[in-house]
């Protein structure tokens, strides 16, 4: 009677099957990641990456990592070219935030110099005696103990002998 073997893959069929997955995942794992496209909006926001890319799309078209990247840093040369302000307006503009920012610089500088003003002690000019010489005798009577009953035991030291 021939021996039955109950195990469904020998140890060659594993070995093949895990060198195989090991062998993708190696393949996968080396291959460069794709770098997404960068958006019209972020080239905006960032001139010196937009002038970067129009830069190396009219001198080296051959070295852009991708091309929607040159059209996507032209649209944004256009839309910032049509954003762009009449010179006066803009003077107006920066003439009016500065007025605005001096207006408001001038309003904290208000409030901090009257906090400081609130919570600064002099020392020179606190009074060292009570003004009032009638508060002066309440409060020095307060300091001084009541003298002792008389009809009390004596104290030590107001003994009679």
């Amino acid at each position: 009677m021939a021996a039955v073997s109950y195990m469904r893959h020998s140890i060659k069929h594993i070995l093949a099957a895990g060198g195989l997955c090991a062998a993708i995942l190696a393949v996968m794992g080396c291959a460069p990641r794709r770098i997404p496209p960068v958006t019209v909006e972020e080239l905006m926001e960032d001139r010196v990456t937009l002038d970067g890319i129009l830069l190396k799309c009219d001198q080296e078209p051959t070295k852009v990592r991708n091309p929607s990247d040159c059209e996507n840093a032209r649209i944004a040369n256009e839309r910032l070219a049509a954003q762009r302000v009449d010179p006066e307006v803009e003077k107006r503009r920066q003439a009016d935030f500065e007025k605005a920012r001096e207006q408001l610089r001038l309003t904290q500088d208000k409030l901090r110099q009257e906090q400081e003003a609130k919570t600064k002690v002099d020392a020179y000019t606190l009074p060292v005696v009570p003004v009032d010489p009638a508060a002066a005798a309440k409060g020095a009577a307060a300091a001084v103990p009541a003298p002792a009953d008389p009809s009390g035991p004596p104290l030590a030291g107001n003994a009679t002998h």
